[in-house]
């Protein structure tokens, strides 16, 4: 599990790129390694990546092709950033909202305003996603855990303090380019539900 507060951004120095498969090799911050090892989940993007080696701050981790597909980790070039966060551990404060890592889709960028100390990016989902949409609700952005602050239709915003694009890869995304999205796990659960329970009852028709 993960909570949505990134604690920074890291470069990826290495791909071995293999038919529909790939390892990146990202190097932590030494404070970041901590008591990593085999075995452990680290969100890239806010995606969840199991890590396969540890070589001092040296990282690898494999990305299968349903990663490469669903993400936007398989655009990744050796020197971009992405980023990071450890999984949670229970007792912890949980400064965001809880995040399994599970990327649902990607969304693209499509407009970017800013005003004095904010700005305010939006985003465009695919249509299918739009009904799990609420101003005010949580969402997963590549890995961190915002509010949304308005909708319209498919298309939604955040709006991003100083923190947020000094610490994030948010502070350089830019029209045309697609981020990492997952949904509020509860909203999607109640969406879902509620659409079964109408559908069931002949109040909505089937798609």
């Amino acid at each position: 599990m993960f909570t949505g507060i990134v604690a920074g951004t890291a470069p990826v120095v290495a791909i071995d790129a293999r038919e529909k498969f790939q390892t990146h090799i990202v190097e932590l911050p030494l404070d970041w390694t901590d008591g990593l090892e085999p075995g452990a989940s680290v969100a890239h993007n806010g995606c969840c990546l199991t890590v396969t080696a540890v070589d001092g701050a040296r990282v690898s981790f494999d990305l299968m092709q349903e990663t490469l597909a669903c993400t936007n980790l398989g655009d990744i070039k050796t020197g971009d950033r992405v980023n990071i966060e450890r999984a949670a551990r229970f007792g912890a404060e949980i400064g965001g909202h809880a995040m399994s890592g599970h990327v649902l889709c990607t969304a693209e960028v499509i407009e970017v305003i800013d005003t004095p100390n904010n700005r305010t990016t939006w985003f465009r989902l695919p249509d299918d996603y739009a009904r799990f949409l609420f101003t005010k609700g949580y969402i997963g952005v590549d890995g961190c855990s915002l509010t949304i602050g308005a909708v319209r239709g498919s298309e939604f915003c955040v709006h991003l303090i100083p923190e947020t694009l000094a610490r994030t890869t948010l502070g350089w995304r830019a029209p045309g380019q697609r981020v990492n999205i997952e949904i509020d796990p509860q909203t999607q659960v109640i969406v879902d539900t509620v659409e079964r329970l109408l559908l069931e009852r002949g109040l909505i028709a089937g798609g």
